[in-house]
Parts: structure tokens; C-alpha cells; sequence
């Protein structure tokens, strides 16, 4: 674990390693790890994750500071586009910086990562120090400055930013049954759709998978972002209709876009991506700060109790806890609390696939057989498949985590122990702009 400088004369200069994690999610036969730490000469064998074949990894001890790395898939060269890549002297190459403290995060935006391997893809660094005392935080002048920093961005910027350049928004009229827009939310695949009133003329609510919201909560294309962001948050709606109308009457309304807060991170990050260094607590592990929802410690009494389900539940326990916990998602955990898969609001409308919902009984249904419903014919089986289940890790940074969820298909990220992936919290959407709102 300790290296010697050849250099150092009489003197002997010891560097800490670094364990690093490589994982090469993309399948093959056999994957091998190769990069300037090694000389470009030896060629390091990678195994495939135990319940995961497609997926390989290896653990290394690195020095601190700059190395170059390529993947070798059964005799291919190749590199992962989804991490930091630049072309060198050996083609292209992916690119890691390690900090020269092993406790101090890396100091750059991450792109996302596909899939549920991000936990396996994470370098491993302490967050106490031997000597058994906590790492200390930034101070509460720099997150206050960091929140600021943020307020006046999203101040100063509108809703017309989160306007894609091609698109399309789905809305349901008053006078569709309840049965069919159901139907209508599952084949387009969206969870929720605004609503029209032809007799009013404008939009009078919004259908979601679980409940009609009555009262429209909707936002003008010149309302700044924080302003968008705090309505989503007080109004607790996933999005919000952004809506102009050209008359002065407000009529003819004209639907633009779903405002969601995964368009406003998305916004947040590519603004502050270049200059992340002038926001200190952008670089704090979420460990260290107060954001999301934890699993209390042994002893810890002040913390909720953090829910939980089992995969054999029943569906309708599991439903009533959405309801009764008023939260989104539960983790379904084994007997370990090690994750296998989540459970989301969003999930009900798998049960419009083939009218499911006129032949069940929800207490005679588990949670296991309610997502096997929404599972394509083609869709591989068993737990942590696709884009279900995202996962990280205590000890990373929160720019990462901000990068993350701003993929809208991504709501949340469950917070799991490196290795066995015991479950340790969960962060979601709303905790992050809670956070950086104050």
C-alpha cells in the first residue's frame, strides 16, 4: 500500500495508494484493464461482478494524481464514453485524477453512467481518518455562499431555458374516462398529463398515476427558475405546465412544456460545470451534509425509521405505505437490508398492461409479481435490470449525485453500502433543491 521514491537519496518518501475501482459494465467474454500505471505493458484481468456476468471490475492501488486507462474486450481496444476520455499517444483513452488526500473528492462533473453500476464505479476513499476523527466539513459561511451562488442563477434565468428544441406533451381532455387515460399515461409512457377543458378553454388540472390534482399549478415562460423550482416544491407535483398565452386576456393558452426539477438541475450543472471550484459545497461528500433521508444508526433515536419492503409483500401493503409514509419510492430489500430492487408510484401504471388492474386482488399480489407486470417480453429478468434501480454511495460528491438526477429518468438515488449494497438512505429529487434553496 506504500510506495518509495527511487529518487529521494538518502531520505525515504513514502506515498499513500489509492484503491481505485475500474468497471467495465458493457459485457464480453473476457475484459482486460490496461493504462499508463501499468506501463501500458501488463494487461490486468477484470471479473465479472457475482449476480452481474456483464459486468467487470477490478481494484487497483494507484498513486495520487493523473492516469490514462483503455479496456481490452475479448482483443478489441476499447474505451468508456461515459467517463472523462481524451485522445493520447495510444488512441483514446478514458482519464482519472486522483486527489493526493485520499479523503478529498475529485474535483470534476462526472457524466452519467447507464444502468445501476454507478456504485461499482466509484473510487474508494476513507471518510475517517485512521486516527478515528471525523473529516471536517465546510464551514457554514462557505455553504451559505454556495446556496447564493445558486439562488441568483436561478433568479436570473427562466423557464424558456427548459424548452427543448423538439418534443412533444401530452394532454387528456376532462371528458376522457378515468380507465382510458389511464391506459393513455401507460402506452405513452409518461406519468402525468395536464388537462383540457374545451368548454373553459384552458387547462384545469393534472392527471397522475396515483390522483387528480385539482388545482392547476401552472408557470409562465417568464418566471424565472427559482420561482418554477420553489412552486414544484411548496405544491408537492413532479411538474409543472409551463404555459404562455398570447392574448392579454389569457386566452388561447398554449401548452410549452412539462417543467420538471430534473430540467432546472440539468441547468444548474451545465452552468456551474466549468467553475465548480467556486462552489465549495458542490465538492463535500453527501455524508457530510444534510441532505436525504438516512437508516437511523444503532442507538440513533432521532432520526424517522426508514421504510423498507420485502419482495414477497403484499401489493397492497405496499401501496398503502406509499400513501401513509407520503413518499414516492421504498427500497425492496432481502434479508440483509442489501437492495434488490424499488418500488415507485410511478410503478402503478404498469397495472393498465393488458387491464391487470380488473383481474388482481392487491393483497394476494407481491411487490416481485406488480413489477414483473411492467416488464417487457424482452426485458432481462431478475433484480437491479435497466434503469430501476440507481444506486451511490456515502462518500461521493455531491456535484455527482446533482449530475445524476438531472437525467429525467432518474428521480432518485438509493444510498448503499460499497460491496454487499446494504441499503443506507436515499436522496431524492426534492431533497437536493431543499438543500441548496435552504
Amino acid at each position: 500500500m506504500f510506495g518509495s521514491d527511487p529518487n529521494s537519496g538518502g531520505h525515504t518518501s513514502i506515498t499513500a495508494l489509492i484503491p481505485t475501482r475500474f468497471v467495465w459494465p458493457y459485457g464480453g467474454r473476457q475484459v482486460l484493464l490496461s493504462g499508463s500505471f501499468t506501463g501500458w505493458t501488463e494487461h490486468i484481468l477484470m471479473s465479472p461482478m457475482e449476480g452481474c456476468p456483464t459486468v467487470f471490475q477490478v481494484i487497483c492501488n494507484l498513486t495520487p494524481g493523473y492516469h490514462q486507462y483503455k479496456f481490452n474486450v475479448d482483443g478489441e481496444w476499447r474505451h468508456d464514453e461515459h467517463q472523462p476520455f481524451m485522445s493520447g499517444t495510444y488512441g483514446v483513452v478514458n482519464t482519472v485524477l486522483l486527489a493526493r488526500e485520499p479523503n478529498v473528492p475529485i474535483n470534476i462533473f462526472g457524466a452519467d453512467i447507464p444502468g445501476n453500476m454507478e456504485v461499482d464505479d466509484a473510487i474508494i476513499r476513507p471518510i475517517v481518518p485512521s486516527d478515528g476523527v471525523a473529516q471536517e466539513g465546510i464551514s457554514e459561511a462557505e455553504v451559505q455562499d454556495s446556496r447564493r451562488r445558486i439562488s441568483l442563477f436561478l433568479s436570473q434565468h427562466t423557464a424558456y431555458e427548459l424548452l427543448p428544441e423538439s418534443g412533444k406533451v401530452v394532454a387528456l381532455d376532462v371528458t376522457l374516462p378515468v380507465k382510458q387515460a389511464f391506459h393513455i399515461l401507460y402506452e405513452q409512457g409518461v406519468p402525468v398529463a395536464p388537462l383540457w377543458d374545451f368548454g373553459k378553454g384552458h387547462f384545469v388540472g393534472v392527471l397522475s398515476a396515483i390522483d387528480f390534482i385539482l388545482i392547476l399549478r401552472e408557470a409562465g415562460p417568464y418566471e424565472s427558475l427559482k420561482d418554477v423550482a420553489v412552486k414544484i416544491l411548496q405544491h408537492k407535483v413532479s411538474t409543472i405546465p409551463i404555459i404562455h398565452s398570447p392574448s392579454s386576456d389569457g386566452s388561447l393558452p398554449q401548452l410549452l412544456h412539462l417543467a420538471s426539477l430534473s430540467g432546472i438541475l440539468k441547468c444548474i450543472c451545465r452552468h456551474f460545470r466549468h467553475s465548480s471550484g467556486s462552489l465549495p459545497i458542490l465538492q463535500q461528500p453527501i455524508c457530510l451534509i444534510p441532505l436525504g433521508t438516512w437508516v437511523p444508526k444503532i442507538g440513533e433515536s432521532s432520526r424517522q425509521p426508514f421504510a423498507m419492503l420485502r419482495s414477497n409483500t403484499s401489493l397492497g401493503a405496499a401501496l398503502s405505505l406509499l400513501v401513509q409514509a407520503g413518499v414516492s419510492s421504498v427500497p425492496i430489500v432481502d434479508d440483509n437490508d442489501s437492495l434488490l430492487d424499488i418500488y415507485s408510484r410511478s410503478d402503478i401504471t404498469s397495472l393498465a398492461k393488458d387491464r391487470a388492474y380488473a383481474q388482481i386482488r392487491l393483497d394476494e399480489m407481491s411487490i416481485q409479481q406488480a413489477l414483473q407486470l411492467g416488464q417487457d417480453a424482452n426485458s432481462p429478468c431478475g433484480v437491479l435490470s435497466g434503469q430501476r434501480c440507481q444506486m451511490c454511495l456515502s462518500s461521493d460528491p455531491l456535484h455527482k449525485i446533482m449530475e445524476r438526477l438531472s437525467n429525467p429518468a432518474i428521480r432518485r438515488l438509493v444510498i448503499v453500502e460499497a460491496g454487499s449494497k446494504r441499503v443506507e438512505g436515499i436522496i431524492t429529487l426534492s431533497d437536493v433543491f431543499r438543500f441548496l434553496l435552504g
